[in-house]
């Protein structure tokens, strides 16, 4: 028997990012992470993803840390290791489209601050969406990763995802990313996905899933056989549940074969040794829920995301309609078939599931209608794979006439009157961009950090005006 050609397969390190965003609500601070970093920096890691995501919003709301402070830091402490971050296209890190000329700024300024690679994604999978961001990563020199947001539906077939791999290498990206936010893609489903890209497109693929129905770790042996250049794992300490698969259990797999990761296991335990302690305080203080580690078959069953779950959950308990939780689960696709079958990921994960709970609890569906579905509906966030119910459609906006260009051709340059507004805080250029994307919570912030600066007396302090004491 032939020997199998060496093939290693890469590893991007999520602990700093998407773990502790899914397991603790993204609360890891800057201080936390930073004793370990020298550590990680010797493992070989193919990049060690920190950032973007809700790291930047949790950053400035529940930490009151400047993201961009935490990004430098990271920067200056990983000396061998590429920076990786997630970004949601038009929407950056927010939660709207936004003018490209703040999009250009941010590419330009994420870079600047020690970014290598950006993977970049839209929640509908509108190629539009991603264009801008992917030129201004090429320009910036920094590598544009673009990611599929993966799902099922009718109109998510083997050959739509080959299309679409195709479009993106002609777009100028330099890798792409199977992005399987809600844990769908099953094992032997991954060897025929993988297998059909690597034949359709010469650029990396990288996979990215969840451990939430249990799968994870068998997807990513079949992926990697397949061909799957990356995959994204996460320290054993914040890893499994709605997290990703272990690094050491996928380096310990692949050890003695042609995808061998070469990284010392002794090193991968001093580091997930540090991160232990962190693990069970969040435990103790009720910060990691003990569900959120557990395998959620009903992600498979009805192709929701774990968060989108327990958001359903929470808002039925608000209205102390528990006992309705089947009755919104069976209306989630049905709601997710009117708007056009997108994929479920932040924010069409959060408006399907909203709309559902609204019609499941007024016994009549799209009696009240939120403004997001609304937008959707008038192509706000961009084109859908398959066509709206026109009745539904109809219903919600009435005789409003839809958008079909891409939604930010609508908008004019916002940064010249973004720096008006921020004059009176700004003390970096990169101040304007939180600004930009969290415009309240960046403003509480920047008057904690002047508070801070300033050593304000707590007697002295305004607190009803917003001054902050130390």
């Amino acid at each position: 028997m032939a020997e199998l050609e060496k093939k290693p397969v890469k590893i991007v390190e999520t602990v700093l990012r998407d773990a502790h965003q899914s397991l603790i609500a993204t609360r890891l601070t800057t201080e936390q992470m930073l004793p370990i970093v020298d550590k990680m920096d010797k493992v070989g890691y193919h990049a060690v993803e920190c950032w973007g995501g809700a790291t930047f919003d949790a950053s400035l709301r529940f930490l009151k840390e400047d993201p961009w402070e935490r990004l430098r830091k990271l920067r200056d402490g990983f000396k061998n290791t590429k920076l990786q971050m997630l970004f949601r296209g038009q929407n950056i890190l927010g939660y709207r489209p936004y003018a490209d000329d703040v999009v250009e700024y941010f590419v330009h300024k994420s870079a600047a601050n020690g970014i290598a690679i950006i993977r970049i994604f839209d929640c509908l999978n509108d190629m539009r969406n991603l264009q801008t961001a992917v030129k201004a990563a090429n320009k910036e020199k920094a590598h544009a990763q673009v990611a599929l947001s993966y799902t099922l539906g009718d109109a998510y077939t083997l050959e739509y995802w080959v299309n679409i791999a195709k479009r993106i290498e002609e777009m100028g990206a330099d890798s792409i990313c199977i992005k399987d936010m809600a844990g769908l893609l099953l094992p032997y489903k991954a060897t025929e996905l993988v297998g059909a890209l690597k034949d359709a497109v010469s650029i990396p693929i990288d996979l990215h899933t969840h451990y939430t129905s249990g799968v994870a770790s068998m997807t990513y042996l079949k992926a990697v056989e397949a061909g799957v250049d990356i995959i994204d794992t996460a320290m054993s300490p914040f890893a499994l549940g709605t997290s990703q698969p272990a690094t050491e259990v996928m380096v310990e797999t692949f050890k003695g074969t042609p995808y061998d990761t070469g990284f010392d296991q002794k090193l991968l335990a001093e580091i997930a040794d540090y991160f232990r302690p962190i693990r069970d305080e969040a435990l103790d203080s009720g910060l990691l829920n003990p569900k959120n580690l557990g395998v959620n078959i009903k992600t498979l069953l009805y192709q929701v995301p774990g968060g989108m779950l327990s958001n359903l959950t929470s808002q039925l308990k608000e209205q102390h309609a528990e006992d309705k939780f089947y009755d919104v689960l069976e209306e989630v696709p049905k709601v997710r078939k009117d708007l056009g079958e997108p994929p479920l990921v932040t924010p069409s994960s959060q408006i399907v599931g909203t709309q559902a709970v609204f019609n499941v609890l007024m016994g009549e569906r799209y009696k009240m209608v939120t403004k997001e579905t609304k937008d959707i509906l008038l192509g706000k966030y961009g084109a859908t794979v398959k066509p709206f119910n026109q009745e539904v459609q109809k219903k919600c906006i009435g005789d409003a006439k839809p958008i079909t260009c891409r939604p930010a051709d609508l908008l004019e340059n916002e940064m010249d009157k973004l720096e008006k507004e921020v004059a009176p805080y700004k003390e970096q250029d990169e101040d304007v961009l939180s600004y930009a994307l969290f415009p309240q919570v960046a403003t509480d912030f920047f008057k904690y950090r002047q508070a801070q600066e300033k050593k304000v007396d707590e007697k002295a302090a305004d607190t009803k005006n917003g001054a902050y004491p130390v």
